[in-house]
């Protein structure tokens, strides 16, 4: 095999194995609770890698040696990397936790109690230093059955939906 072969073959492969950087979000308004309900699937070896670069070290998500560090180090980064105003206020969120999913984690957030939502704005900045093209796809569901979306990434890392 020649270089030129060999290099576009590489390149297919690693297109293959791991073809677009993305995240998702979901929220939902609760109205019992009133509070805004955040589930975010991240490919975990892409949070690795932000993890890595955030403290300094190595991270091993799926079988770290501290599951309270683990856990303190995803909370940090998640509430640096995504803020939340509803209808045009700032609105606290709290971290609850995560369950692995395959290649992926959900990450559960919560806000404090806020006023029914007219507009919904996030700022999302999960993995867009690590990884160019990195894309956050927000999807903000409230009394309807189709979602208001938001496509965020480097340069427009902040978006709004109104209802």
């Amino acid at each position: 095999m020649n270089l030129t072969l060999i290099s576009v073959l590489t390149s297919f492969w690693m297109i293959l194995a791991h073809p677009f950087f993305i995240s998702l979000t979901e929220m939902r308004y609760n109205s019992n609770s009133k509070k805004m309900e955040v589930a975010q699937k991240i490919f975990w070896d892409d949070l690795e890698v932000s993890l890595g670069k955030e403290f300094g070290q190595s991270v091993d998500f799926l079988n770290p040696k501290d599951k309270v560090k683990l856990n303190q180090q995803l909370q940090t980064y998640l509430l640096k990397h995504n803020q939340l105003w509803v209808n045009g206020k700032p609105v606290v969120l709290t971290y609850l936790g995560y369950e692995v999913e395959e290649d992926a984690a959900w990450f559960y957030l919560e806000s404090a109690a806020t006023e029914v939502p007219k507009t919904v704005e996030m700022k999302n900045t999960i993995l867009l230093e690590e990884f160019k093209g990195q894309q956050n796809i927000v999807h903000v569901y409230f009394q309807s059955k189709s979602p208001r979306s938001m496509l965020l990434g480097k340069g427009e890392e902040k978006g709004k939906v109104e209802f």
